[in-house]
Order: C-alpha cells, then structure tokens, then sequence
C-alpha cells in the first residue's frame, strides 16, 4: 500500500503543475488591466511602481518562473491585487475553516439523510415511500442551489424568523444551519438514489437468499449484509461530492454574506484578482487530489477484496 500511495502522491504533484501552470498562463492571457481589481484609477507613475512591486513590468514567462519559485520555496502565493498588502496564502488559511465549517455540516446531513432515504427507498420498492422519495431525489437533482439557498432564506429566516438572514456570527450554529441544508440538498438527492439502487442490487444476490433460507432475520440481514455490501459504491462519489460542496459555497457564501474562501473566490473573478484567483484554484485542485485519494484508500480497507496496484 506505501508504494501505492507514494505512487498517487507523485501523479498528485504532476497534477497540481499542470493546473498552476495552466491557470497562471491563462489568467495573464486575458485581456485588461489587471490592476483595475483595485477599483480606482491611479496615475501613471504609481502605476508603474505597482507594476514593479507586483513584477507585472515582467515577461509572463519571467512572471511564471518567480510565481513558482515563491510558491514552491516560500509557500508563498503572491498578495491580493484588490487587497494590498493582505496575502493569498493568510486569505485561504483564514477562510477555509469557514468554508470547511458549512461544507462539513452540509457533508454530513447530506449523508446521513441520503443514505437512510436511500435504504427505506430501496426497502419499500414500489410502495409510497419509495415514490415520495424518488420525487424528492429528482427536486434535489434539478433546483439549482442558489434557488434552495433563497426559499430557505424566505420561509425560515424572512417569514419564521426562526434563524438570521445572513451573517456568520462568529460561526454560530444557528447562522451555518441554513446555507448547509442548501448546500447538502443535491447530496441528499445522489446518495439517496444510489443507496436506493445498491441496496436493490445486493438483495438480489445469491447469498442474500441463502440467509432468507436459512431463517435469518430481515434485521440482521440487512444489518450484517446488505448495509456494508451496499455502501461501497457509495464511497467512490465520496470525494468528488466533498469537493462539489465547497464549490457550491462560492453562490452559498455569496447569498448568506459567509466570509468564506468561496466568498473571497467570487469577489476575486469579480474584480480580475489575478493573485487570488490563482491561489484559489491551487487549493481547491489540491483539496480534491488529496480527497480522492484519501477515498480510494478508505475504499480499500472497506473492502479487503480490493488489491491496490503498485
């Protein structure tokens, strides 16, 4: 297994290269004046002595090899074009917390829920049940996030008042509630229809029938077989659903005033932060690589039968 993970590790480090090499060429590829992010218009020579302290008055070649050399020898990704004087690296280990907060809650409600609708789904197949939640499952799939995170808004916040409109409040339960329900609604809505269609393959299987056969209990049986032999697929969309919950936090975030790294990643495309975007991109790829392998693992030993190729 250790050649195995060093093996990913060193496909990982490939990866992220080609997506910082990729992102970085592409954003100064775009035509415009990257110093606009600061939002006002400058005179000439205080704009050459920030093209100077920002190495823009540089080949982007040039520009690239500097970028890299920082990012690699000094962990440093570059400060904030909008933002003078704050840095990319202090941004994301401020606001990931936040992000990681409301995409942690809304990983785990997403989970919990779907794999329980997915079961009582797969258990009472072609009964009410089933139909209600295979409706809820397709209303999950199809309404976007930012129309959930607005009903969500409307009803228990404008008309109930039970919760804040928006606001982190220093991160108190009752102001991440919300935009972690909208988050998680399309997770329910996946893990609940693939639970529903593992759950019915496994009791089809040879062995399932044998347990019927020699008396053992629906309880036990699916206790014991069909929950553990059922969940393993659910375990490859893992990762990629972990991922796709921070980056519905970009909209989330957005709509609930959550000073969160997909806040600060959407103000940044707003304002043409090149620095912020670059950073932000790095993170997010490396958050993924990381996830996907750390599922891949966990998938092994869930399931013993599963070699890992060195």
């Amino acid at each position: 297994m250790l050649k195995y993970i060093a093996k990913r590790i060193v496909y990982m480090v490939i990866t992220l290269f080609i997506i910082t090499t990729l992102t970085f060429f592409m954003m100064h590829s775009i035509q415009g004046d990257p110093l606009a992010a600061m939002g006002r218009t400058l005179p000439e020579q205080t704009r050459e002595n920030y093209k100077k302290k920002y190495g823009l008055d540089k080949p982007t070649s040039e520009q690239y090899k500097i970028f890299l050399k920082n990012a690699v020898v000094n962990k440093d990704l570059g400060s904030s074009y909008k933002y003078p004087g704050r840095e990319v690296t202090q941004t994301i280990k401020e606001t990931a917390p936040v992000s990681g907060r409301i995409g942690g809650q809304a990983m785990i409600i997403g989970l919990v829920v779907g794999l329980t609708l997915g079961i009582v789904a797969a258990l009472n197949r072609g009964k009410l049940p089933d139909s209600i939640i295979r409706v809820v499952a397709i209303l999950g799939i199809t309404i976007p996030v930012f129309i959930m995170g607005a009903l969500l808004q409307y009803f228990f916040a404008t008309k109930l008042r039970w919760v804040p409109t928006s606001g982190w409040g220093g991160g108190s339960f009752k102001y991440t509630i919300l935009p972690s329900i909208a988050m998680c609604f399309g997770s329910i809505a996946t893990y609940a229809r693939y639970m529903r269609s593992n759950v019915l393959e496994v009791l089809k299987e040879d062995y399932i029938l044998t347990a019927q056969a020699k008396g053992v209990s629906r309880f036990n049986i699916i206790r014991k077989h069909v929950l553990r032999n059922a969940i393993l697929p659910v375990i490859t969309i893992i990762g990629p659903q972990i991922v796709g919950i921070f980056v519905g936090s970009f909209i989330i975030e957005n709509m609930f005033s959550i000073p969160g790294l997909g806040f600060y990643f959407v103000s940044s495309i707003q304002n043409r932060d090149y620095p912020m975007i670059i950073g932000n991109t790095i993170f997010y790829a490396f958050l993924f690589l990381v996830i996907q392998l750390v599922v891949d693992i966990v998938y092994g030993i869930v399931d013993p039968r599963i070699k890992f190729t060195e």
